[in-house]
């Protein structure tokens, strides 16, 4: 009951299902455009996220890092540095979720910055989620719609995420020498085995992702640990991402049947460059998830499209789902009212998203 209570609160599945329910007067979709490789591997990336959040691998490692940060700049750094390797795994909103109320907790016990530092781990999820095929929803898109080889990816996300750091850390250094007691670390018991085993059910899946095997095999694996475990874990599970998958895949079959929209979406996937352009700003008004997927039908320009999405989670808060969840963690854990925060983060997310959307072009230029 309380996993369907959870589906039903979902916004962003409220919206799509209306929007899902409004386009089935326009024309059918079509079976053959739903990507159920796309939604398996989606299904399985949420189930084994939320086994490593079950074994607490995360706040280990974070309070194992944190003891040794002497100010605010320093414990920032640890953080971030946290932030992008989780998130190239499990996913930016994970990462998100669980280091943003560790963060607050330490900043609000001894007075440290909070804007800055939130806005930077946020940045940070998105920097590192983008790196891998499997470490957000719209890479793994992606890969299952244009069978992009492995060495092809990583050939793009590379440049990405160097330039990524490089901008971390400018904006980094903004961030007071606050001076930090040193912050103990908490005894975090680490179930050895249901780890390891839990890694090697995590490589099934990146393997689904990487296409090298079905991605319903990962997650068959993860829904059998899980419920191995501890099966109140599949109770966690964001199910209401898969579902709304599922509805942008038919929002979209049901648009490319109508001439004037087709069309018109057609006109602005002419160069890369374009859909550089239009992946980067329609991401600002719908966010880079649907904005990927719509576009995805309508270009061959992927390279394009991968930097123009993952560049575009920076800006606006609906940039990205995880600039939602961080806002909404900061105003459930934060000490400075919503509005400042607001206007904070706003504003070094368009710093942000200006630096990094021109260094985006000058590599597409000059690299890929």
């Amino acid at each position: 009951m309380n996993v369907i209570k959870s589906i039903a609160k979902d916004r962003v599945l409220q919206i799509t299902t209306a929007l899902v329910i409004i386009s089935m007067f326009i024309a059918r979709p079509h079976l053959a455009d739903i990507s159920f490789s796309t939604l398996w591997s989606i299904l399985a990336m949420m189930t084994i996220i939320q086994i490593f959040q079950y074994l607490h691998i995360l706040d280990y490692c974070a309070y194992r890092l944190t003891s040794h940060a002497s100010n605010a700049r320093q414990l920032t750094w640890m953080f971030l540095v946290l932030a992008v390797v989780a998130a190239m795994f499990l996913t930016n909103d994970v990462t998100v979720l669980t280091l943003i109320p560790l963060y607050l907790n330490i900043a609000k016990k001894y007075r440290l910055p909070e804007v800055l530092p939130v806005t930077l781990i946020g940045m940070a999820a998105n920097f590192g989620s983008a790196f891998t095929p499997f470490g957000n929803t719209h890479n793994i898109f992606l890969m299952s719609r244009y069978r992009i080889p492995t060495h092809v990816f990583f050939q793009w996300s590379i440049p990405l995420l160097i330039a990524s750091l490089a901008l971390l850390l400018l904006l980094s250094m903004f961030v007071k020498k606050t001076p930090v007691p040193t912050v103990p670390a908490m005894n975090i018991h680490i179930m050895i085995r249901p780890t390891i085993v839990t890694v090697l059910v995590a490589l099934l899946i990146f393997a689904g992702v990487l296409n090298f095997i079905p991605a319903w095999v990962g997650a068959v694996a993860a829904i059998i640990l899980a419920v191995a475990l501890q099966p109140k874990i599949m109770g966690d599970v964001d199910y209401a991402i898969v579902l709304t998958f599922t509805g942008f895949f038919i929002i979209i079959s049901v648009l490319q049947q109508v001439p004037a929209i087709s069309n018109l979406i057609s006109s602005f996937m002419s160069t890369r460059h374009s859909v550089y352009l239009t992946s980067l700003l329609s991401s600002q008004l719908i966010s880079n998830v649907p904005s990927t997927v719509l576009i995805g039908k309508f270009t061959h320009y992927v390279a394009a499209l991968f930097l123009g999405s993952n560049i575009g989670g920076l800006g606006t808060v609906v940039g990205s789902m995880c600039n939602l969840l961080v806002y909404k963690e900061y105003t459930n854990w934060g000490s400075k009212s919503p509005k400042s925060f607001f206007i904070g983060f706003t504003t070094f997310n368009f710093i942000g998203l200006a630096i990094l959307a021109t260094v985006g072009w000058l590599i597409m230029d000059f690299v890929y």
